[in-house]
C-alpha cells in the first residue's frame, strides 16, 4: 500500500507533467501565442482534467491537499487572460478541490 507521502509525490509528478505554466505561458507573455490559441486551450483543458482526476483520486490529508492547491496556478492563468474565473472547467476544478479538502482528514 502506498504511503501518504508517496501518493503526494506521485500526484505532484502527474500534475507537473502536463503543467502549461513553465513553457506555454511564457509564449503568451512574449506574444508568440495568443491566450485564445486552440492548442493552448487544449493543453490547459487537459491539464485541468488531470489536476481534477488527481484531486478526486482521494487519500490525501488536508496538509497534502494544500501542497497541490490549484488556486495559485489558476490565478496566474486568469491574470494572463488564458482563463476566466467563470469558465466551467475552472469552477469545476475549484469545487473538486474544496470538496476534497472538506472530506480529507487532518
Amino acid at each position: 500500500m502506498e504511503s501518504g507521502d508517496q501518493a503526494l509525490q506521485r500526484a505532484i509528478a502527474t500534475i507537473s507533467q502536463s503543467d502549461p505554466l513553465p513553457k506555454l505561458l511564457e509564449q503568451v507573455r512574449l506574444g508568440r501565442m495568443k491566450p485564445t490559441d486552440a492548442g493552448l486551450r487544449a493543453v490547459i483543458d487537459s491539464w485541468m482534467d488531470t489536476y481534477r482526476t488527481v484531486i478526486e483520486s482521494g487519500g490525501f490529508t488536508r496538509q497534502a491537499l494544500r501542497r497541490i492547491d490549484p488556486h495559485p496556478r489558476l490565478a496566474i492563468l486568469i491574470e494572463c487572460g488564458v482563463l476566466t474565473g467563470e469558465q466551467q472547467t475552472v469552477t469545476a476544478l475549484r469545487a473538486s478541490f474544496e470538496r476534497a479538502v472538506a472530506a480529507a482528514a487532518e
